[in-house]
C-alpha cells in the first residue's frame, strides 16, 4: 500500500463505526433475550466462557458471603485475613468501630484489590458488592427472618497450576490467621436475653454489652492452693481438644460454685473470662418457656464462651412452682416449662455436643437443694465451695484495697476471721471506709469482733430455740403418749 495515499479515518467516522458497532451488540442482545430460552442461554455463556478460559492461565474461585442461608466462615476469614494484608499504597480503605467494640477495623473497599503471595504463589483478591432487590429468608441459626439486599463475594485470582497449593494450604492458613487475629483483637462481652425475642422482632436472641470487670485470678480472694488447682484445670480444658474427640466426649467442661452469698462466685466468673479471653452468656432459666427454646439459645451461642446459670437451685424450684399452678389451673397456665430433664440433655446429651471450647458454669447458695442428677462428673466436673473469708483472702484484699503485704494488725485480724463468719464481701466493704492502713484494719478488727459476738448470740439463741422445742414435744408426749403406771406394755416379737 502506498503510504502517501494511506489516510487515517477521520474522528467522526471512528465514532460512528463504533456507535454502530455497538448498536449491533445491543440489536443482537435483544434478540437472544426474546427468542432463546433462558437455559439455552446460560448453557450457550458458560461454553463461551470455557472457551475463553482455555486460552488464559488464570483460575478464581468465588467466595460469597452466604452458603445458601447460612453465613459463610471463609467470607469472614477473608475479610479480616486482607485487613492485615492491605498495601500501605491503597487509595481507598474502608474502616469502622463496631458498636460495643473498642478497636478499630480496617477492611477492603467495594470493588478494590489487593495482592498477596503465598509459599512463592501470587494471589489477587477482589472484593464485589452488588445491590439486589431486598429478599426475606429464615436463618436457620437464629428464630427470625432475615433481610439481604446486597450481594457481597471476594474474586481470589491465580494461576491455574496453583489450584491444589491454593485449596489444600493457602485458604486454611488463611482460616488460621483470621482464628488468631479475632482473639487477638477480640473485646470480652457478656450477653444476656433479648426482650424483644419474645415479640419476634429480632434474628439474635442475644443482646451484649462490653464485659470491663477487672477481676483476675491475681485478685481474687480465694485459698491459694484452690486458685491454683482451678487455673491448672481450666489451662488443661482449653488444650485438650484432641484428647476430647479421641475419648468420644464433648469439649465442655462444667462448674459448680456454691457457698453463702457475698463469696465472689459472680468475680470467679468473671477471672475465668478474663483468663481465658471467653464471653459469657448470661442465661436466666425463668425466663424460657420450654425446653426447645432452650435449645435454640445454645445454638446461638458461640464457641469458647462461659454459659452461667445463676441460682440454680431457685430457677429450677421456680420451675417446680409452675409446674404444680399448671397441674391444679391448666386453663390459666397452659405453656410448658424448662424441666430438669430437658436442662441435663442441654448440659451432658445430645444437645451438648453442638459447639466446642464451652464452660458451663452453675451457682448456688444452697448445694444440698440441687438434685443429685446434676452433681455427678460430666456434669458438673468441679464442685468449688466458695467459703467464707479466710487469712489468705484477707491478706489478698489487703493487698488490693490497701496495698500493703504486712501489718502489726494482721495477726489479730487474721486470728478474728478463722472464728467470725464472714464474707470475702464484707471485708472487702470494711477495707474501703479509709485510705489509711492502721484507721482501716483498727475499723475491721471492731467489725469482726462485733460479728463475732454476734454469732455466738445468734447461736445461743438458736440452742435456746431447739430446746424450748424439746421441752414442748416432751410434754406434749407426756400428756398423750406415755402410759399410764400399772398398765401393761404389749410387747410383740417378730421371729
Amino acid at each position: 500500500m502506498d503510504r502517501k495515499n494511506f489516510q487515517m479515518p477521520s474522528t467522526k467516522t471512528m465514532i460512528s463505526a463504533a456507535a454502530s458497532l455497538a448498536g449491533s451488540a445491543m440489536l443482537i442482545r435483544s434478540i437472544i433475550r426474546d427468542l432463546i430460552p433462558p437455559e439455552l442461554q446460560h448453557y450457550l455463556f458458560s461454553r463461551f466462557r470455557g472457551l475463553l478460559g482455555s486460552f488464559t492461565s488464570e483460575f478464581t474461585l468465588v467466595i460469597e458471603e452466604f452458603d445458601g442461608f447460612g453465613h459463610n466462615q471463609l467470607f469472614r476469614a477473608a475479610e479480616v485475613y486482607l485487613g492485615s494484608v492491605i498495601s500501605p499504597n491503597a487509595q481507598r480503605l474502608r474502616v469502622t468501630l463496631p458498636n460495643k467494640e473498642s478497636k478499630m477495623s480496617v477492611t477492603m473497599d467495594r470493588n478494590e484489590d489487593v495482592a498477596d503471595t503465598f509459599n512463592g504463589v501470587s494471589l489477587k483478591w477482589t472484593f464485589i458488592s452488588r445491590s439486589i432487590p431486598t429478599r426475606y429468608f429464615n436463618d436457620p441459626d437464629n428464630y427470625y427472618s432475615m433481610a439481604k439486599s446486597e450481594l457481597k463475594f471476594f474474586q481470589l485470582s491465580f494461576h491455574k497450576k496453583h489450584k491444589q497449593t491454593v485449596l489444600e494450604a493457602y485458604l486454611p492458613y488463611v482460616l488460621e490467621k483470621y482464628k488468631a487475629m479475632k482473639e487477638t483483637n477480640k473485646t470480652l462481652k457478656i450477653h444476656t436475653l433479648k426482650f424483644e425475642r419474645l415479640q419476634g422482632g429480632s434474628s439474635d436472641p442475644w443482646q451484649s454489652v462490653k464485659l470491663d470487670h477487672p477481676a483476675t485470678f491475681d485478685t481474687l480472694a480465694m485459698d491459694s492452693e484452690l486458685k491454683r488447682t482451678l487455673m491448672n484445670d481450666l489451662e488443661r480444658f482449653v488444650r485438650r481438644k484432641g484428647f476430647y474427640r479421641k475419648v468420644g466426649k464433648a469439649w465442655k467442661r462444667g462448674y459448680l460454685l456454691f457457698g453463702p452469698p457475698g463469696t465472689g462466685k459472680s468475680s470467679l466468673i468473671a477471672a475465668m473470662a478474663n483468663y481465658l479471653n471467653f464471653d459469657i452468656y448470661d442465661l436466666e432459666l425463668t425466663d424460657l418457656r420450654c425446653n426447645s427454646e432452650l435449645r435454640k439459645l445454645l445454638i446461638s451461642t458461640a464457641n469458647r464462651s462461659i454459659l452461667v446459670v445463676e441460682d440454680i437451685d431457685c430457677s429450677l424450684e421456680l420451675q417446680d412452682r409452675l409446674a404444680q399452678a399448671r397441674m391444679m389451673n391448666p386453663h390459666r397456665y397452659q405453656t410448658s416449662q424448662v424441666t430438669l430433664s430437658g436442662l441435663l440433655n442441654f448440659i451432658d446429651g445430645l444437645w451438648s455436643s453442638c459447639g466446642d471450647e464451652r464452660i458451663i458454669v452453675f451457682t448456688t447458695n444452697h448445694k444440698d437443694k440441687l438434685d443429685p442428677a446434676l452433681l455427678r462428673p460430666g456434669r458438673m466436673d468441679m464442685h468449688i465451695n466458695m467459703s467464707y473469708c479466710t487469712p489468705c483472702g484477707f491478706k489478698m484484699l489487703a493487698s488490693n484495697y490497701l496495698e500493703i503485704t504486712n501489718h502489726p494488725l494482721f495477726p489479730e485480724v487474721e486470728d478474728l476471721i478463722l472464728e467470725a463468719k464472714v464474707t470475702p464481701a464484707e471485708v472487702g466493704e470494711q477495707l474501703m471506709k479509709s485510705e489509711e492502713p492502721d484507721i482501716t484494719l483498727e475499723g475491721l478488727i471492731r467489725f469482726l469482733v462485733e460479728k463475732k459476738e454476734s454469732d455466738a448470740a445468734k447461736a445461743r439463741e438458736a440452742e435456746l430455740e431447739a430446746a424450748r422445742a424439746s421441752d414442748k414435744e416432751e410434754k406434749e408426749k407426756d400428756e398423750n403418749g406415755k402410759p399410764e403406771k400399772g398398765g401393761e406394755v404389749e410387747i410383740k416379737m417378730i421371729r
